[in-house]
């Protein structure tokens, strides 16, 4: 880069990137946080056993939801990944055919609509069977222009210094601990979960506005300005090559230097498909452990206090997303191991111990495996050293990823890291009724 680089002042572009990854997840944390809410809306009158209202909601092996409410979750899941999966895939062929800022706001504009549309639907009664059909269509259109969200983000931060994708991670990472620390408060607070719900929907569209006033402000960044300048004269290697043969050769003929470099995906691939391949399976490693099997950990320590009410929220979803959450920060300061280097793959293939060890606390009901780790301290220590490995490992991968090709490439590369991504995720999602199942 030239001597004439200008400075991020006030850390101003890294601050919206910062704000523009909150605004990727908190919207979608505050869905999943609200999940009591809406399977609360799919109660029928049919599932309360009138004969016997003791076996309601303590535990019984009777059942007393309603067909929708157990299907929500697998429901909610499957129409949650696959678009997830499809859109940002899309997004990887064909970011370059659309501009990025119709992309970006186009995608924060849809979600904030769909939150003020779920916002008033709070107020409003619907048949049980219509809000459930409802509420999966939601479900899709977040997760669609998510990923395109999402996915044009990691483009873009592709672009700039790899520091530069630390702050979205991190506020990924941010916006899962504010989420759950607000389950927390509305658990203490005894507060109804309709108005706890609505609380949750109108934050959410309080982030996403700031998110679209963020992004509005970015491109009058001068730092932003110059690397996307920056990256739009680069030549790509081929071209550069055949200038100085020209120039050896005595040739007279042009060369194309202003046309678009060409992007090949098969080989960008090529060259960043060990960090691909990793943060892939860090994430299925975690999504197919948090929270399908985590969530069921009882306390072995608490019987009946205040300690196993907050045991999960507090254990489990809060250290989670703060610890990931440290993790993903770090990445600001340390990025060890290199983007080179084989301790980085090799760390994320070892977090699959986490696997077992989960399995092996006190998790209930389980049908198969013993106990080993049954003590609270024990699923604590675990947690922690599962959380921030995921945050800081994954947080590496995303980072070193668009740095492994020349500039011109930098933004693909970004959205490809992108996909592997969301495709651990849906592996995770997958995999996870195995390793519930198995306990």
């Amino acid at each position: 880069m030239g001597v004439n680089m200008p400075k991020d002042k006030y850390n101003a572009v890294w601050l919206i990137f910062f704000m523009l990854g909150i605004g990727t997840l908190l919207p979608w944390n505050f869905f999943m946080t609200a999940t009591m809410y809406f399977t609360g809306r799919l109660k029928e009158p049919a599932t309360f056993d009138m004969e016997n209202p003791l076996v309601n909601g303590t535990g019984s092996n009777f059942d007393t939801r309603s067909v929708l409410e157990a299907k929500f979750n697998n429901v909610m899941t499957l129409c949650s990944m696959v678009p997830l999966l499809v859109f940002t895939c899309l997004n990887s062929f064909l970011h370059s055919l659309i501009p990025q800022m119709f992309r970006v706001m186009g995608s924060l504009t849809v979600i904030l609509v769909v939150f003020l549309i779920t916002a008033i639907l709070v107020k409003v009664e619907i048949a049980p069977l219509s809000f459930f059909s409802l509420t999966m269509i939601k479900i899709g259109i977040i997760n669609s222009f998510g990923a395109i969200l999402q996915g044009s983000l990691f483009g873009m931060a592709g672009l700039l210094p790899a520091s530069y994708t630390t702050p979205i991670m991190s506020g990924q990472g941010l916006a899962g601990t504010f989420a759950a620390f607000s389950m927390i408060c509305a658990i203490a607070s005894g507060s109804e979960m309709q108005d706890a719900a609505f609380g949750y929907f109108i934050t959410a569209c309080a982030v996403i506005s700031l998110s679209i006033l963020s992004y509005v402000a970015l491109p009058k960044m001068e730092f932003f300005q110059y690397y996307q300048e920056s990256n739009s004269d680069s030549l790509p290697r081929d071209i550069e090559i055949d200038l100085i043969k020209k120039e050896n050769t005595g040739d007279t003929r042009p060369v194309e230097q202003n046309a678009k470099p060409k992007v090949s995906i098969t080989a960008i691939f090529k060259k960043i498909w060990v960090l691909a391949l990793a943060v892939c399976f860090a994430f299925t490693i975690t999504i197919g452990t948090f929270p399908a099997v985590t969530a069921d950990v009882k306390s072995s320590i608490a019987k009946g206090g205040s300690w196993e009410k907050y045991f999960i929220p507090v254990s489990c979803f809060l250290l989670f997303n703060l610890c990931d959450w440290a993790g993903r920060s770090l990445t600001a300061v340390c990025m060890w191991p290199g983007k080179d280097s084989i301790l980085l793959p090799l760390f994320i293939v070892a977090r699959v111990v986490f696997v077992p060890l989960f399995m092996l606390c006190n998790v209930q009901p389980r049908y198969n495996l013993p106990i080993y780790f049954e003590h609270d301290a024990w699923f604590i220590v675990f947690m922690i050293f599962f959380a921030f490995s995921n945050g800081y490992l994954a947080s590496l991968c995303m980072c070193f990823g668009p740095k492994k090709v020349p500039n011109h490439e930098a933004e693909t590369a970004g959205a490809i890291m992108a996909f592997f991504l969301s495709l651990g995720l849906a592996l995770g999602a997958a995999l996870s009724f195995l390793f519930r199942g198995l306990v």
